[in-house]
């Protein structure tokens, strides 16, 4: 799956419209997956200086810093608004890119789009299984932690693939990022159905109004954002309200927007070699424009305010590692992805008419597995449903996210570096 690019221009710009080309080229930047994962890890470690300096109370403080109407159940912490909130943003623009690929892209058949949604399955039963394992002596509390090693981060895992394997199958990418949306996907209903106490059904039904405006508007071509926005705004409210993850919200808006250009829904897209009009679905126009904000606002900040963990010296880091719960993270995210994705796909692939695209080879497929071992965004979610925010055990999480993911990063980064290596020499 390719990320939207504004199409260059086919002839030099005036000099009156030199901002315009200014622009287009920071629009062009941040849309690469290199630069989304830079700011990403960038975040990061900010945050982890800031939780473990002097400015550690600085950081909490901004954080925890509640806003907004209580009525609407939206007085959150900063913290809180970045996990509900802007992460919609991010799987508002994955919506787009995964629905893109369904009608009109590899997935469309059912042969080739069965194996990386089975795929993910194995990808979240296996490393689930793997913690209770580790954790099975450790007591009901520890237990509760079983979904945190089931989601793949998307925008970490894309980016080692984007950082390491230039040459790569383009298969691989549209593989990986089908398998972590439906994996996420599948963490997201588990915590609607396992760490949620209440689900009010009264704004959960009330959130599909605004979701079947804004289906019909993007239908019939409509691309105001005085409109889109507020429609999409109050879905997401009425989701959130309702108990269930907003981030939801941001995947069914997704789903909403058509992909083939017809003569209502279609935004010029230049012209062809003959002078002829071309023509660009919504799907792609509204995947273009957003991607930007996912990739400069949403998920950095996201991750500022998620992973600022405060480790406590080497001392801190020991007494997590000898956490089982750290431990049972640590080995579902490094070895249970790895495992239940390849198996998974190996598997499901013996059945006859079932396939994975014949220029991934099964190495391709081991390393990107491994890749797809990068927990970040739901696993430090359930993380904080599990043990409850700021807890001794939910900080040994936040390390056992981070150090799990860091070694899954290395192990799949490495495999498929060398790959890259190697389809670079053959196509030399």
């Amino acid at each position: 799956m390719t990320h939207h690019e504004p199409h260059p221009h086919s002839h030099p710009l005036p000099l009156d419209q030199a901002p315009h080309s200014i622009w287009r080229g920071i629009h062009q930047t941040l849309g690469k997956d290199t630069v989304g994962g830079a700011l990403l890890l960038a975040a990061t470690v900010l945050a982890l200086v800031l939780a473990n300096t002097g400015a550690a109370g600085f950081y909490n403080s901004v954080r925890d810093f509640t806003f907004g109407p209580e009525s609407l159940h939206l007085n959150l912490s900063v913290g809180s608004w970045a996990a509900d909130g802007l992460l919609a943003i991010f799987f508002f623009v994955v919506g787009l890119e995964l629905k893109e690929e369904f009608v009109a892209g590899k997935l469309r058949n059912f042969s080739t789009a069965i194996v990386p949604i089975a795929a993910a399955i194995g990808g979240v039963a296996v490393p689930a299984l793997i913690y209770v394992v580790v954790n099975l002596r450790s007591g009901s509390d520890a237990l509760q932690g079983w979904a945190i090693p089931a989601a793949t981060d998307i925008a970490f895992a894309v980016a080692v693939i984007a950082v390491v394997g230039r040459h790569l199958p383009p298969a691989l990418r549209t593989f990986l990022l089908t398998l972590a949306v439906v994996d996420d996907l599948l963490a997201i209903s588990i915590i609607a159905i396992f760490y949620t106490d209440d689900i009010s059904f009264l704004p959960l039904g009330l959130a599909l109004i605004p979701l079947a405006a804004f289906a019909v508007a993007v239908q019939r071509g409509v691309r105001a954002w005085w409109l889109l926005i507020p429609l999409g705004v109050i879905t997401w409210a009425l989701m959130h309200a309702s108990g269930i993850h907003a981030t939801v919200a941001g995947v069914l808006l997704g789903f909403m927007v058509p992909v083939i250009a017809t003569t209502r829904a279609r935004v010029k897209d230049g012209v062809d070699a003959n002078g002829r009009q071309l023509y660009d679905g919504l799907a792609a126009h509204f995947a273009d424009r957003w991607s930007v904000v996912s990739t400069a606002v949403a998920v950095p900040l996201f991750a500022f305010f998620s992973a600022g963990v405060t480790v406590g010296g080497l001392s801190g880091l020991l007494d997590a590692f000898h956490d089982t719960i750290a431990l049972g993270i640590i080995a579902g995210l490094v070895l249970g992805k790895a495992i239940g994705i390849t198996a998974t796909t190996f598997l499901v692939t013996r059945i006859p008419g079932l396939r994975i695209d014949p220029t991934i080879t099964w190495v391709d497929m081991i390393g990107m597995a491994f890749v797809a071992g990068i927990g970040f965004t739901v696993s430090l979610l359930v993380g904080e449903l599990s043990f409850g925010v700021g807890s001794e055990s939910d900080n040994h999480v936040k390390v056992g996210v981070l150090t799990g993911s860091l070694i899954a990063a290395i192990i799949g980064g490495v495999i498929l570096s060398l790959r890259s290596r190697h389809y670079r020499t053959r196509l030399s």
